[in-house]
């Protein structure tokens, strides 16, 4: 049976490995813990009631009982201006 070796991991590639995770979580907790930054009059649509989803082509929001729930934008995602995809039915 030929003998592998395994060499340990240098200090550097794990720093490297820290600093890629590290970035990884910051973008997570900035995309869940940062208002939602629209222009003036973008709200609209997510205020108005009869709107049951609407995207502004990087996330898609639905209005659900408990409130608003939104996907996470894409990470170079600039977003357009929002529109309802699903409207009230009356």
């Amino acid at each position: 049976m030929p003998e592998t070796s395994h060499r340990p991991s240098s200090s550097g590639e794990r720093v490297a490995a820290g600093g890629i995770v590290a970035v990884v979580v910051a973008t997570v907790l900035a995309g869940v813990l940062l208002p939602n930054r629209a222009p003036d009059g973008a709200r609209a649509v997510a205020d108005d009631p009869s709107c049951l989803e609407w995207s502004d082509g990087c996330s898609v929001c639905q209005r659900l009982p408990e409130g608003q729930a939104c996907s996470l934008p894409g990470i170079a995602c600039e977003p357009g201006p929002q529109r309802c995809l699903r409207p009230a039915r009356g």
